[in-house]
């Protein structure tokens, strides 16, 4: 054999050996660093340390959990450990594996028409959350995830450019879902996935969390799968008043769940973020604000308006704007207002920081009927807000600006057949429409207006008659009576055609801690069997029923207590009578 040969064969085999180990070692490196790296990724997200591996193992073992609360689509919250976001396909992910909860387990029923709606906004097509699914074992095939540690809230902006949007639609209802869920406190994460830029206030929405929020666009720089340990998805309707006409003319919601009770405490909450004082001002002078659009929907007289306001009620008048201001400035004037007078338009939310007692005057331009656009006007009437409301409707053409050659998006009808134009600007009254680009309304709403003052006046005077001062209003707390207690009734027979039932109780256990000017009670009776019943309102608690009471029958009685004529209390148990 040849020395050399076998020397040559020797040296391949150890460098070959060599570079095997280096290739490995290589790999291990590139392992390491790549671990690093997530772990990385997943600190930069949070503060919070997070044990990758014991993080890996969990979603490989145990898959992803979901709980659910709500049974529609449109009233649905949703938990999550371990739900993923593939940011190569702009999709949420489900990973199954023997360990996975999905609760309600809806199959099909998911995508009729989804799981739940990202924003407050109700069952909107562009807001429909669902998720697909793998199973755990996929994992091995995928980019290695980046786990989020924060606790997140993952939702929809409606229009983050829009204040009465922002605030409606996104801050309220924030605010009282973090409230729903202990861990959704000050250092949780909110991930915006409607996939909007920042936007125009988006400090707003920092104000809602010690973190900074995530937006869509975001979650690519941290990897390709994300996965959040723990999270909610959906927010809460409770505090929404108004839908925007998307299936129906806009108007206030059917079933309104918020008072101004709970919109104060949410303002209190942002004026304490905005470092805005509660205080009354020390001078205690009152004052009026005009709030100034300067783009469209302008007041063409607004230094005719301010001093014919001020003259008329001998109070300083202001202005403010949002071009000309901070945020955190306007809440502190509007704060100490006595009357808040505006355009239509999204400003006017900030209504919501006036104090108890104070005006809303919402101007409208000519053709737009104050009735059928009423936002303001419904959150001014919530029990508990306190706030009184006048709109002023601008009838006369000739102090209206339309603006017919203007893009249609701020009005313009230039884009329509002839014909449509001149009816629209025949036109003496926008009909009610649905959302979103009714030209009419465009053409109407984005008009510039010149305010007839003296009639302006007479509106305002009819609902504040004498000097303006309203700020001694103490916020009304409504209080609903309680069941009323040991309930009883007797029966007596008088012969073969005639009975009584004597019925009584003692009143409601909270009453005597309340001071109420009216108390009466409220009985239904319904002979057993039958559809109809008769009721009574009476005040006293103790009552003899002869009249439409058979001998030999069974009655059901039912008895509750109210308050100041509208304070209904509940039923007490139904009494069963036999005469």
């Amino acid at each position: 054999m040849n020395i050399a040969a076998v020397l040559n064969g020797l040296l391949v085999s150890v460098l070959a050996a060599v570079l095997w180990k280096y290739a490995k070692l290589q790999e291990h490196t590139y392992s390491v660093e790549e671990e690093l790296l997530l772990t990385q990724q997943s600190q930069e997200l949070s503060q919070v340390r997070i044990d990758y591996h014991a993080a890996l193992q969990s979603l490989q073992e145990e898959g992803t959990r979901m709980v659910c609360t709500g049974k529609m689509h449109t009233d649905r919250i949703c938990r999550f450990d371990y739900l993923c976001y593939s940011t190569e396909a702009e999709e949420f992910v489900f990973f199954h594996s023997n360990s996975s909860v999905m609760l309600p387990n809806l199959g099909s029923r998911r995508f009729q028409p989804a799981l739940l709606d990202l924003s407050s906004v109700e069952d909107h097509n562009t807001q429909y959350f669902n998720f697909l699914e793998l199973p755990a074992a996929a994992l091995k095939f995928m980019p290695k995830p980046v786990f989020v540690p924060d606790v997140t809230l993952i939702l929809n902006r409606f229009n983050p450019d829009n204040l009465m949007h922002i605030f409606h639609d996104d801050l309220l209802p924030i605010y009282y879902t973090m409230l729903l869920y202990p861990d959704l406190d000050q250092d949780a994460r909110l991930v915006f996935m409607e996939g909007w830029n920042e936007g125009l206030h988006f400090d707003l929405y920092r104000l809602m969390s010690n973190k900074q929020p995530l937006l869509k666009e975001q979650l690519k720089n941290f990897g390709k799968l994300l996965c959040f340990t723990k999270s909610y998805v959906g927010l809460s309707k409770m505090t929404t008043w108004y839908q925007y006409g998307f299936v129906q003319p806009q108007g206030a919601k059917a079933n309104i769940l918020v008072s101004g009770m709970e919109i104060r405490q949410f303002t209190r909450f942002m004026m304490e973020k905005l470092n805005v004082s509660m205080e009354e001002s020390s001078s205690g002078e009152e004052y009026i604000v005009v709030f100034s659009r300067t783009i469209n929907r302008l007041i063409l007289n607004e230094a005719e308006l301010i001093l014919g306001l001020a003259q008329e009620f001998q109070m300083k008048t202001v202005t403010v704007s949002l071009d000309d201001h901070s945020f955190a400035d306007i809440v502190q004037i509007i704060s100490r207002a006595s009357m808040l007078v505006s355009m239509h338009g999204a400003q006017l939310v900030t209504s919501v920081f006036l104090p108890r007692g104070a005006l809303v005057v919402e101007l409208f331009p000519y053709a737009v009927n104050p009735d059928h656009y009423t936002p303001y006007k419904t959150l001014a009437s919530l029990p508990g807000i306190d706030l009184q409301y006048v709109a002023w409707q601008n009838t006369n053409e000739e102090n209206s600006m339309a603006f017919p050659d203007r893009p249609w998006d701020q009005g313009g009808i230039a884009h329509l057949e002839k014909a449509e134009q001149e009816r629209i600007m025949k036109s003496k009254e926008v009909p009610q429409h649905l959302c979103c680009r009714n030209p009419e309304w465009l053409f109407r709403i984005y008009q510039d207006t010149k305010v007839d003052i003296p009639s302006l006046i007479e509106a305002i005077r009819q609902t504040v008659k004498t000097k303006l001062n309203l700020k001694k209003v103490k916020p009304a707390i409504v209080i609903h009576p309680g069941k009323v207690r040991d309930p009883k009734c007797q029966a007596s027979v008088q012969g073969t055609s005639e009975a009584r039932l004597t019925v009584s109780w003692q009143i409601p256990w909270n009453l005597k801690y309340l001071k109420v000017r009216e108390v009466k009670y409220e009985v239904w009776i319904q002979e057993q069997g039958e559809n109809t019943y008769m009721p009574y309102i009476l005040p006293h608690q103790n009552y003899t029923f002869s009249e439409n009471i058979k001998p030999f029958t069974t009655y059901l009685v039912w008895i509750r207590c109210f308050f100041n004529k509208t304070l209904l209390g509940p039923f007490a148990d139904v009494l069963v009578c036999r005469t």
